[in-house]
């Protein structure tokens, strides 16, 4: 196994891309391309670096020289032939070639395209725009780039034993919170850490933890390039970009207020009735399963990633029922803000009323809290997001207003479309 704090003390990471391959990206991503790229080519569509924490000064942390030398590589990748027989032969969610051959083909030929770097302040202004299935492929790597140079700038100040002794102590968190999960009945938790991990080497450690700690009640890693290297399963389905670009699209009202399942009705025919997970909360999660139609009962489950989420939990329960539908034979995945107290709550909760499952991210694999000085290597949020699509202004409204984003007088044409009224707030830890 790889001695990570020897690895930075000798090379200052600098023998180590941050991005190794185009499928060190979360899988939910590469289903979204082909469904994109099968339907959406011509659309264009433009992604941009939102820091919500904005007391981090990302611009006086990161060489801005070091920044584009990151991110020129990640456009010098392609496709190895490992990734791609990985690709078309291995076998997802029990289904094999899940990817067509004329998208691999698309894909094998995918060079992503030029982004736009300024600094505005203390802060960067990151951008990608293109044709959709092109520049949704930054989102991922972007983000990790960004990560991982905040976490390398403090690095670079420490010695070998220092070093040492911070990833040990790391290493050792990560352990003991695997310790408190393995006494968690019917335990059922992937990785979800790729866009906002420390780095690619300590990801692949938690996932190399989780396996011996957990055994099978690890289900696997959103990361494709670990999951084919560590032979795990490949976790993910869909995202918030499909719906936001969707309602960007929409002309009418009326087609708007139909966009999220629009999304779900395209899904459901590209994937043959696979991968059947609700993202609703773009919007409200209320007004989607208030106005849902009847044949999204039959989807295996729904995937809660803001709001309250037992809140939201008892929600997608009462909807199941009234749909004449067993909760218990369908499936809640959480997937906001976790870490092992909120795992082990709603575990107790809801086990044996529904099947539950966890997508544990940044606090598995970023958790670096109280082990840096002054809080300097510690988690926060930042997102890369779709801002337009053909020229117009994205909107999310989500279950928690403090991760709403759009131009104001489009958030309240949407609070009006689609019904919203007073949302509580939550904290957004990351």
């Amino acid at each position: 196994m790889t001695d990570i704090a020897q690895r930075v003390h000798n090379h200052k990471w600098k023998i180590d891309p941050i991005v190794r391959s185009l499928i060190d990206t979360d899988f939910y991503k590469l289903l979204m391309a082909q469904t994109v790229w099968r339907r959406h080519q011509d659309t264009t569509v433009e992604f941009s670096l939102i820091n919500r924490s904005k007391h981090i000064p990302m611009a006086d942390l990161i060489d801005e020289g070091e920044l584009r030398e990151q991110l020129d590589h990640i456009r010098s990748l392609t496709l190895s032939r490992g990734e791609d027989t990985f690709m078309r032969g291995n076998t997802f969610y029990g289904k094999r070639a899940m990817f067509a051959p004329d998208f691999m083909e698309w894909f094998e030929n995918l060079r992503l395209p030029a982004y736009h770097l300024e600094r505005k302040g203390d802060q960067y202004e990151l951008t990608f725009e293109g044709s959709w299935p092109e520049v949704m492929m930054w989102e991922v790597p972007a983000l990790a780039v960004l990560m991982e140079l905040r976490g390398r700038a403090v690095l670079k100040g420490m010695g070998k034993f220092e070093l040492q002794v911070l990833y040990a102590r790391a290493m050792a968190k990560v352990w003991e919170k695997i310790e408190v999960l393995q006494e968690i009945p019917d335990l059922r938790i992937a990785d979800f850490g790729t866009r906002r991990r420390h780095s690619f080497m300590w990801q692949d450690w938690c996932v190399q933890a989780m396996m011996e700690g957990l055994g099978e009640r690890f289900t696997g890693t959103s990361n494709c390039l670990i999951a084919m290297r560590r032979e795990v399963e490949a976790i993910g389905t869909n995202a918030h970009e499909l719906p936001m670009v969707y309602a960007a699209l929409a002309e009418t009202d009326e087609a708007l207020a139909a966009s999220p399942y629009k999304v779900l009705e395209d899904w459901q025919e590209d994937y043959d009735g696979n991968l059947r997970i609700m993202l609703p909360d773009t919007y409200s999660s209320k007004t989607f399963f208030d106005r849902a139609p009847s044949w999204l009962k039959d989807w295996t489950g729904v995937r809660i990633d803001s709001g309250d989420p037992a809140t939201g939990a008892e929600m997608v329960i009462d909807w199941w029922k009234s749909q004449g539908q067993d909760p218990t034979k369908r499936l809640i995945i959480f997937s906001d803000g976790l870490d092992i107290t909120k795992i082990g709550e709603l575990q107790n909760q809801f086990r044996g009323r529904v099947n539950v499952g966890f997508g544990w991210g940044t606090l598995l694999t970023n958790d670096f809290r109280r082990l840096g000085k002054d809080g300097n290597l510690d988690p926060f949020s930042l997102v890369c997001k779709a801002i337009r699509a053909n020229g117009r202004p994205t909107v999310k409204l989500s279950d928690n207003p403090k991760k709403a984003m759009g131009p104001e007088d489009q958030i309240a044409r949407y609070k009006r479309v689609f019904d919203i009224g007073a949302q509580v707030s939550e904290d957004v830890v990351v």
